[in-house]
């Protein structure tokens, strides 16, 4: 493998954006399209980036939608990381958001190493994270409307 391609993806419930960054300082970012957040779409747009035969690395921004395509990626053995949104370096006053453009910042930022990944739980720590999720809202809820509510907690 020759030069490595650098995968910026920005995930929403039912669709990907996909914007390919080529090595080097000057390399072209464009778009790769949008596919369907399936399981056999991320898989077929794996399928069609592994033919360009380069190192791939993708990154994805943190959200609600959970930590799945990651786990496809890495399985597939591709590297893949996770940002936090709010680490990523943006001009001020650049209010103009679109899922290709997201996706190509994604893309521009993993190349140039200014990506910082985040800790992706395994399917066991995201099940707790949920579980206690669920209970806090549980008992926020239950103060909410019984006046007589003690010590739940």
């Amino acid at each position: 493998m020759s030069k490595a391609v650098y995968v910026g993806l920005d995930i929403h419930k039912k669709t990907i954006a996909v914007a390919v960054a080529d090595e080097g300082q000057r390399g072209e970012i464009r778009s790769h399209g949008i596919v369907p957040n399936t399981p056999e779409g991320v898989g077929k747009m794996l399928a069609r980036l592994a033919s360009l035969g380069r190192k791939i690395e993708f990154c994805y921004e943190a959200g609600c939608c959970g930590y799945g395509v990651h786990r496809q990626i890495v399985e597939l053995g591709h590297t893949c990381s996770v940002v936090a949104p709010s680490k990523l370096p943006r001009k001020h006053g650049d209010r103009i958001k679109t899922d290709r453009r997201d996706a190509a910042l994604l893309a521009k930022a993993l190349r140039a190493g200014e990506a910082e990944p985040l800790w992706v739980p395994d399917p066991a720590h995201e099940a707790i994270r949920d579980l206690v999720g669920c209970r806090i809202a549980a008992a926020v809820r239950l103060r909410r409307h019984d006046s007589n509510f003690r010590d739940f907690c």
